[in-house]
């Protein structure tokens, strides 16, 4: 089973860590970011989505018309444009990138950050929604003659894109989160479901539950699998502790300081707290509370200084242990391997230098051997039966 690695794409270089240098919408730093990926052995690079943020799609499009190979990750929430002009949206991105474009739909797991865009709706209903709304792009982009729809949440007559996808049928459909309402949509509608890093055998409890979602849909395949982390590696262990530790000590600093970027995310609730809304979060605090180091390489003070703010487990460890770990979370049935440094640029090279290629040659090895068994095992049965 090939292995494939997400990268990040950013518009400016601030982090967790370090503030921003850069504009907020910075060209040459855009597409110097995904050139280091395209150029170091990554697949897809995530251009994410947040209220306020500059708009991801002309990002992604303006890096697609200049890198040739680099495949393109767009995050969409539903709530910020109707399904037939987003699927045209897609489909035309998808033929400037000559076919290199799927789209992660958000259904928005925090009411303060889905209302900073004028979405009211409660987190069940947001699902409900991105359902139908997926169903609407995926028809668009299949149609070739005008159709109608009457839903729950779009109603419209008589339409036809006239620009569809380069891909054929259509682009790939990415969809992420840890409660049973995002695993019965997930399930039922994506290609690629997303997970954060957690242990091993919390991982694996959540596959099992997106692939009985899929079951359960009446699907006769099931996504394939996306885990996310964040890696802090060094020549040696020691090193890749201690750089650890300065991470967290500046991702603490920062909140501390009130730095504005941190205070948007952590908007506190109506009663003052900081608890997070979606099921994904409390997860990652909840495994933080549990313990700091989890199996060969996993490390939570990372997702507990950010509150369990999206993608915040780190690896740590030497290329070789990180790479050792990256397979574990690929015995398990995951295939996308999501990964995003603290120094976005510098990071993103050295993990494409130094983790990735002993990753992809493991898996190779292990596809070698496990074909060479089917293959004796087929010679052994042609024989018994003869």
């Amino acid at each position: 089973m090939p292995v494939e690695f997400l990268g990040i794409a950013a518009t400016g270089d601030g982090s967790e860590t370090n503030p921003r240098t850069t504009a907020v919408f910075d060209r040459d730093y855009t597409l110097r970011l995904a050139r280091a990926h395209e150029d170091n052995g990554w697949d897809r690079v995530l251009f994410a989505y947040g209220a306020g943020s500059p708009d991801p799609a002309p990002a992604a499009a303006y890096v697609a018309s200049r890198l040739d190979r680099l495949q393109i990750l767009l995050a969409h929430r539903p709530n910020v444009s109707y399904p037939t002009f987003a699927a045209k949206t897609f489909a035309t991105l998808d033929q400037i990138s000559n076919g290199r474009l799927t789209v992660h739909f958000i259904t928005g797991g925090n009411d303060h950050e889905q209302q900073r865009e004028g979405d009211f709706l409660t987190k069940d209903q947001r699902y409900d929604r991105t359902r139908e709304y997926i169903r609407v792009v995926k028809r668009v982009w299949t149609s070739q003659e005008p159709f109608d729809h009457e839903g729950e949440y779009y109603r419209f007559r008589d339409f036809v894109s006239d620009v569809l996808p380069a891909q054929q049928p259509r682009p790939g459909v990415s969809f992420g989160g840890s409660s049973p309402a995002a695993y019965a949509a997930g399930g039922a509608e994506a290609d690629v479901y997303c997970l954060w890093g957690e242990p091993l055998d919390r991982t694996a409890e959540q596959i099992a539950a997106v692939r009985a979602a899929a079951r359960a849909a009446g699907r006769t395949d099931v996504p394939r699998i996306q885990v996310a982390f964040r890696p802090i590696i060094a020549p040696t262990e020691e090193l890749a502790w201690e750089k650890a530790h300065r991470t967290v000590d500046a991702i603490n600093a920062r909140t501390v300081n009130g730095d504005q970027l941190v205070r948007r995310r952590n908007q506190p609730l109506s009663d003052g707290t900081h608890r997070p809304e979606n099921t994904g979060s409390q997860r990652l605090l909840e495994i933080a509370a549990g313990g700091e180091r989890y199996d060969r390489a996993l490390w939570t003070p990372t997702a507990a200084a950010t509150g369990g703010a999206g993608n915040s487990n780190a690896l740590v460890g030497t290329p070789e242990t990180v790479a050792q770990a990256l397979l574990d979370y690929y015995d398990l049935g995951v295939d996308i391997l999501s990964a995003r440094g603290y120094d976005l640029l510098d990071d993103a090279i050295d993990f494409g230098r130094y983790v990735i290629p002993l990753v992809r040659e493991e898996v190779a090895k292990r596809d070698a051997e496990k074909a060479a068994r089917s293959e004796r095992d087929r010679r052994q049965l042609t024989a018994f039966q003869a």
